[in-house]
C-alpha cells in the first residue's frame, strides 16, 4: 500500500495521476473535502478519471498525530509531498508547525509502522549557501545558518533534518530537492499564480535567475527512486537555470500578453518590499513581497542537476516545452 500526502496540490495529485496508472493500492490524505475535487479536476483534464477512483482518500492531517493512525494501517512506502510554501513572514509559525513537526510525525509512523521507504519532496529553498569563489549549488554545498534565509528555507531545511534523523533510525529515505515547478491545473496556487499574474499583465521584470523543472519530471524521479536501491541521498531536480526576464517573456509571448517594459533594479524593489510591509501592516492583509523574495529575485546562483541525471540516466523535458503544455492547458 503506497500513502501520499498532499495529494491535493500540485505534486501530490500529478504523483497520484502517475501512480494509479499501473499501481492498485493508493492511498491520499486530504483535510478538506472541496479540495478533493482539484486533484480530480487533473484527472479529467487528462480523461484519467478511471483511474482517480482507484484512490482511498482518508481525511487527516500532518500535524494531527490521531489522524494519522488508521492512514498507517497497511503502508509499505510513503511519498511526503504536503508542505506550507508562504514567504510571509507573518506565517513563520505556521511554516515550522507544518512542514518541520509534521514532517516529524510522518517519519515517527514510518518507524512504528515499518514502512519500507520514504520520498520526502523538499526544495532548493533548503540547499547550501555558495563560499567565496564558489559558483554552482549542488546537493553538498553546506548551509550556512550565519546567511539569511526565509522562514520557508529553513522550515524546509529542518523538515530535511527530521528525514534525516528518521534514516539514522533505520528507516530508508530519499529527498528530492524541485526547483520552481510548472505544470497543468492548481492556477490560483503556486506557480500556477505566476501564470495567471504574466496573462493579466506584468510590468516588471529582473535578471536574476533560478531552477526550473516540469511537475511531471519531479514525479517520474519520485517513482524512479522509490522504486530503486537508492537510499539516504537527496537530489536537486530542475532541468534549467533562467533568468526571470527569459522565463516571463517567454510565457508571455506563449500567452498571447504584454511583455514587462521594466527592469525592478535593486532599489526599486528595496523601495518595494518595505511598501510592501507598511501596507500589509496598515491593512493587516498577507505579504505580497518580502526582503528575501527581493533578494531571490536579484540572485542568479546556477544549480546543479547532474546527480540525478548520473543516478537516473535521466533526461530531461525542456523548460519550453512544459510552458507550451501548461499554457495550452491555461488556455482552455
Amino acid at each position: 500500500m503506497i500513502l501520499v500526502t498532499g495529494g491535493t496540490g500540485l505534486v501530490g495529485a500529478h504523483l497520484l495521476l502517475q501512480l494509479t496508472a499501473n499501481e492498485s493500492e493508493i492511498r491520499a490524505i486530504y483535510r478538506n473535502e472541496k479540495n478533493i475535487r482539484k486533484t480530480q479536476s487533473l484527472f479529467q483534464l487528462y480523461n484519467k478519471e478511471d483511474q482517480f477512483h482507484k484512490i482511498r482518500w482518508m481525511q487527516g492531517d500532518i500535524i494531527e498525530v490521531p489522524s494519522l493512525e488508521k492512514a498507517f494501517q497497511g503502508v509499505t512506502h510513503v511519498y511526503h509531498c504536503a508542505a506550507q510554501i508562504s514567504f510571509d513572514p507573518k506565517d513563520e509559525n505556521k511554516l515550522r508547525k507544518i512542514n518541520i513537526e509534521g514532517t516529524a510525525n510522518i517519519v515517527n509512523f514510518c518507524l512504528d509502522f515499518n514502512v519500507s521507504k520514504l520520498c520526502h519532496v523538499s526544495s532548493i529553498a533548503a540547499l547550501g549557501d555558495l563560499k567565496p569563489g564558489e559558483t554552482t549549488i549542488t546537493e553538498a554545498t553546506e548551509w550556512n545558518p550565519e546567511h539569511y534565509h526565509s522562514d520557508y528555507a529553513i522550515s524546509k531545511y529542518g523538515a530535511e533534518m527530521e528525514i534525516w534523523r528518521g534514516q539514522q533510525e533505520g528507516l530508508n529515505v530519499v529527498i528530492v530537492n524541485p526547483g520552481v515547478i510548472f505544470g497543468t491545473g492548481f492556477w490560483q496556487q503556486g506557480s500556477g499564480l505566476f501564470f495567471s499574474a504574466i496573462q493579466k499583465g506584468f510590468p516588471f521584470y529582473t535578471n536574476g535567475s533560478t531552477g526550473y523543472v516540469g511537475v511531471t519530471d519531479v514525479v517520474l524521479i519520485m517513482i524512479q527512486l522509490m522504486t530503486s536501491d537508492i537510499v539516504g541521498e537527496r537530489f536537486v531536480v530542475i532541468a534549467e537555470n533562467l533568468s526571470f526576464k527569459d522565463i516571463i517573456f517567454q510565457i508571455a509571448e506563449k500567452l498571447g500578453a504584454k511583455k514587462p517594459k521594466w527592469e525592478a533594479k535593486p532599489w526599486m524593489l528595496a523601495i518595494g518590499w518595505r511598501l510592501d510591509w507598511l501596507l500589509a501592516s496598515i491593512f493587516n492583509r498577507k505579504r505580497r513581497l518580502s526582503k528575501y523574495s527581493t533578494q531571490s529575485l536579484l540572485s542568479s546562483d546556477k544549480i546543479a542537476n547532474a546527480k540525478i541525471k548520473n543516478a537516473l540516466n535521466f533526461e530531461f523535458q525542456r523548460i519550453e516545452s512544459v510552458v507550451d503544455e501548461v499554457v495550452r492547458s491555461l488556455q482552455k
